[in-house]
């Protein structure tokens, strides 16, 4: 599993750039850049509100990649040693992305 840092703050499961889920999707089916792809797991965080996912933040995860076209893509899954997701004023999963991208 990669390593996973995230710099979207306002989504509920980062905690201390890392993710609290054990998964996650990277949306992009026809990127081509980064700024193409986009952390379909992110969740709004609203207020103080914290993330109902019990236990810490893991800082890997198994990573879901529906960017085909990236070079860390096989059959799927991210394959990248380490990944960044960034978007750090994100209110959508279109506002965050898969920095690590890199088109074949």
């Amino acid at each position: 599993m990669p390593e996973l840092k995230c710099t979207v703050q306002t989504c509920m499961h980062n905690k201390q750039f890392y993710c609290d889920l054990d998964s996650i999707c990277v949306q992009g089916d026809d990127a081509k850049k980064a700024a193409e792809t986009c952390c379909g797991s992110f969740v709004e965080r609203k207020g103080d509100v914290q993330s109902n996912v019990t236990g810490e933040a893991s800082p890997c995860a198994s990573i879901d990649c529906k960017a085909t076209e990236c070079m860390y893509n096989k059959e799927c899954r991210c394959e990248a040693g380490k990944i960044s997701v960034e978007g750090s004023s994100a209110c959508q999963c279109g506002d965050t992305e898969c920095a690590s991208f890199q088109c074949r």
